[in-house]
């Protein structure tokens, strides 16, 4: 992974197993499209977002300060990180 492959774009900050949700803090802004690779100790892999939301609105896209629900094909871990591919 180099850096100019992925930037940044939040942390995560909780995950609700039973429904497969993430709740990301964002820091750069993502939107509903973006390819993400998640990583953490134990975690890493890609996807796509398919929808993401805030207060259980639906959102297209999110900007830094959001906290945001994810919709996750893995499970995550507070304080994973969330890359943004660039390429």
């Amino acid at each position: 992974m180099s850096e100019e492959e992925v930037k940044k774009v939040g942390t995560i900050s909780h995950y609700f197993p039973k429904i497969s949700v993430a709740i990301v803090e964002v820091t750069a802004p993502i939107e509903v499209g973006d390819t993400l690779r998640i990583k953490g100790p134990t975690t890493d892999f890609e996807q796509t977002i398919k929808s993401m939301e805030i207060e259980h609105k639906k959102i297209e896209k999110a900007k830094p300060g959001d906290s945001i629900g994810l919709k996750v094909e893995e499970r995550v871990r507070e304080n994973d990180i969330v890359y943004k591919k660039l390429a």
